[in-house]
């Protein structure tokens, strides 16, 4: 049978823990420039289509 023990991630070879958080960081940026386009352009177009 295979050895099915724990994985200790942070030991792990190969773990690239900057990137982690810098493809993190870049997802926060999206979103809230995202969550800001979007009300942005719900503002403009109650403002313009009424």
């Amino acid at each position: 049978m295979a050895d099915h023990s724990e994985v200790a991630y942070s030991t792990a070879d190969g773990n690239d823990y900057v990137a982690h958080e810098q493809t993190y960081e870049g997802f926060i940026k999206l979103v809230k420039y995202g969550t800001v386009s979007v009300a942005l352009i719900v503002i403009l177009m109650a403002v313009f289509l009424t």
